[in-house]
């Protein structure tokens, strides 16, 4: 048996690798910046190097400060990062991260909104309820999620109310017991007894049809089917087949068993069909009417405008900060020779890291348009026609038209959006793949989507295409493709199998 040598010794070795310093990361992050973060980042920016300064509207374009620094050795930090940029940032030791202790950060501040814990508060301190009672209503809303749904039994509910209660009584019998008088110390404690009684399930149930008779309608409901039998009994329906198809044969319905339900309520199918549709106007998730999420607003960072016959390609960049080499800070650092050591080498650092974050701002700008610009030569069709028009797209072929890396493309297309005749569109938007046709050709799999949703839109309702029946439809309009890749794009649509959409 060979035994295994666990002996530490030392080697030489030679190795190639290349790192890249500080800027180029940072030129990383510039390229995969959305439009508000960029702009953000260059008033960060700006408020830190006092070489930088923001260029008034109706001044013309600064000539470039070249003469300033062509005397100045290139340091090893003024790596050409363009050529850097071409080979996607492949480097040793992966992608560092860009946090500095000593560096200031700035985080939106949220405004101030009323959430559904909020608003059902409001409500629980209008009704006039005892202490005890507050409590219990308390707890349960507590316990209810975004959705507007308990998200625990009414057990747990009790047991938390119980293990609060462990940790005030000893307090509260300390302070009684420290009543001089015997009169007042005993009704004390006889208050005490009574309002820190143990908690008890009917209470809690009690107190738990209160918060679901509260705003909105269904809050407070353990599951989607007592949602909505809340919402049908605030309505008034308890009568109706609606309410009995949703107390009593729920998995029915929501696997649309529509003759299995009439069926057992000796009713016509159709009229199970009309009480689905009766449902599909109430909301089963009805806290997410007070979600405090914020808004997202998309600013697009391209434009694409039709003039003349022809798509131009325009950059969405008003709203940055225009920079400039500031003029006093310059004619400073005209005069380094007056100044030494740390004075001399920031002045030199601040110009440096100035001239580079103009440079890499206009680097980005021409590696969108040049990406959007072949976007708009290869899927002109759809500019013209619509989404069913759309080429499969790949990143790869993005990058070889405009020699840079995939990489670079897939950063450059990151959060970015664009402003087209036919609507805002994601940048990723225009890259999928694609499907052969019957005339040699090949179409992108967003515009064979587009054909199956527009299919079903115009079927038959009593008569809905299946599968197979797709696939011929989409064949016979020249695409090629398999059964099981419409059903896969079926589901990706949210479109229920033929089955399921059958009306009867």
């Amino acid at each position: 048996m060979n035994q295994f040598n666990t002996k530490l010794f030392q080697s030489q070795q030679m190795k190639q690798e290349m790192r890249i310093n500080p800027r180029l990361y940072q030129a990383m992050e510039l390229l995969y910046m959305p439009l508000l973060d960029l702009q953000q980042h260059l008033k960060q920016e700006m408020a830190e190097n006092p070489f930088l300064e923001m260029r008034e509207a109706d001044v013309a374009r600064e000539v470039e400060l070249q003469e300033d620094v062509a005397d100045e050795p290139m340091s090893d930090d003024e790596v050409d990062w363009e050529e850097i940029l071409m080979d996607g940032f492949e480097v040793a030791g992966g992608r560092r991260p860009q946090y500095e202790p000593n560096k200031e950060y700035y985080e939106p501040t949220p405004v101030e909104s009323e959430d559904l814990h909020d608003h059902l508060h409001d409500q629980l301190r209008l009704l006039d309820l005892p202490e005890r009672d507050l409590r219990i209503g308390e707890e349960i809303i507590g316990n209810i999620d975004d959705s507007g749904q308990l998200t625990c039994e009414l057990d747990d509910v009790v047991e938390g109310l119980n293990g609060w209660l462990e940790e005030v009584r000893p307090v509260a019998v300390e302070n009684a017991e420290a009543l001089e008088d015997d009169e007042e110390r005993a009704v004390e404690l006889a208050e005490i007894e009574t309002a820190l009684a143990p908690y008890e399930l009917d209470e809690v149930q009690a107190m738990l049809e209160q918060v679901q008779a509260m705003d909105p309608p269904g809050v407070g409901a353990r599951n989607i089917r007592e949602s909505l039998l809340i919402q049908l009994r605030q309505l008034a329906m308890e009568d109706t087949d609606t309410f009995r198809i949703v107390e009593d044969h729920f998995d029915a319905l929501i696997n649309h068993k529509w003759k299995d339900i009439a069926k057992a309520l000796d009713i016509k199918p159709a009229d199970v069909q009309d009480a689905a549709d009766e449902l599909g106007q109430l909301d089963p998730k009805p806290g997410t009417q007070h979600s405090n999420d914020p808004d997202e607003y998309v600013i697009p960072d391209l434009v694409v405008e039709k003039i003349d016959g022809e798509y131009m390609v325009f950059a969405n960049d008003t709203s940055l900060p225009r920079l400039r080499i500031s003029r006093a800070y310059r004619e400073i650092a005209r005069n380094k020779d007056d100044f030494e050591g740390e004075n001399k080498e920031f002045i030199t650092s601040k110009l440096n890291s100035a001239n580079w974050m103009i440079q890499a701002i206009e680097q980005r700008r021409q590696t969108m348009l040049k990406v959007m610009n072949f976007i708009v030569d290869r899927q002109r069709a759809f500019f013209e026609k619509g989404v069913q028009h759309l080429k499969p797209l790949t990143l790869r072929e993005v990058a070889d038209y405009i020699e840079m890396h995939e990489s670079t493309v897939s950063r450059v297309t990151n959060e970015k959006f664009c402003q087209t005749p036919r609507g805002v569109y994601s940048l990723k938007f225009f890259f999928s793949s694609g499907l052969s046709t019957t005339s040699g050709g090949e179409i992108s799999a967003r515009g064979v989507k587009d054909k199956i949703q527009n299919l079903v839109a115009d079927e038959d309702e009593k008569k809905p295409l299946t599968d197979s029946a797709i696939v011929r439809h989409l064949k016979a309009d020249g695409v090629k493709i398999a059964r099981r890749t419409v059903a896969k794009y079926r589901d990706q649509l949210g479109i229920l199998p033929a089955r399921m959409r059958k009306r009867v």
